[in-house]
């Protein structure tokens, strides 16, 4: 009897164990994934061309050396465009330290001492995943009020309903902002000019989803000049 009591209590016991581990493992599978991974870009260009003259393009950019390291995109320019001039503003969007960790191990070893600026030509373009993806996407913009004359105002960072000239839209119709028209005022010393990738995944992209709503990409403010 005695026992038989002590196998009882260590069944239990046992029993409790197990239910807790797979309780435990369960659990686990309730957890959220992270909604939404960063991707990792090292650098950005503005490109503004302008509309009249295919040979005018002014370009402005930014650089991050260590992607995802401790180092945010570095302003490497400043914007310099014409007064009372029409732009287009597109852009070039990398990720350099892109490699294929499966494949082509020794090519790389191999390869390694070539100059960074073939590097640079081979990064992973991020701006093609951006436009792949672009019902998650919108750029929003800010700008020193009057810089242009259209759009006016200051931009839609502050306020989502003020005017910007996108010039591409989503499948659901909604602006992206890859491309962006862009009319210049009279002149300008060392104004602002601000632009702000937004990743709005999930359904997140809406008519009403602002600069604010879910987390950005990348956030960059340029010095804005007009002569």
């Amino acid at each position: 009897m005695k026992t038989l009591s002590i196998f009882k209590r260590s069944s239990i016991a046992l029993f409790a164990i197990s239910t807790f581990a797979f309780t435990s493992c369960d659990d686990s599978e309730d957890i959220p994934p992270e909604e939404h991974d960063h991707e990792t870009i090292t650098d950005v260009k503005l490109i503004f061309t302008n509309t009249q003259d295919a040979n005018d393009v002014v370009t402005a950019s930014a650089q991050d050396e260590d992607g995802e390291g401790v180092k945010p995109l570095e302003i490497k320019d400043e914007i310099t465009l014409d007064a009372n001039k029409t732009y287009k503003l597109t852009y070039e969007i990398l990720n350099t330290l892109a490699h294929d960790h499966d494949e082509h191990e020794e090519e790389e070893e191999e390869e390694e001492h070539h100059d960074e600026e073939e590097h640079e030509e081979h990064g992973e373009d991020i701006g093609a995943e951006i436009l792949e993806e672009d019902d998650e996407h919108q750029f929003f913009y800010a700008f020193t009020e009057g810089a242009f004359s259209d759009p006016t105002g200051d931009g839609n960072i502050d306020n989502a309903s003020d005017p910007i000239n996108y010039d591409d839209k989503d499948e659901n119709d909604l602006p992206v902002g890859l491309q962006t028209t862009w009319t210049t005022s009279e002149a300008l010393n060392r104004g602002e000019f601000r632009v702000r990738l937004m990743h709005q995944p999930s359904g997140l992209k809406t008519e009403t989803s602002t600069a604010e709503t879910s987390d950005p990409d990348f956030d960059l403010t340029f010095v804005l000049n007009i002569q």
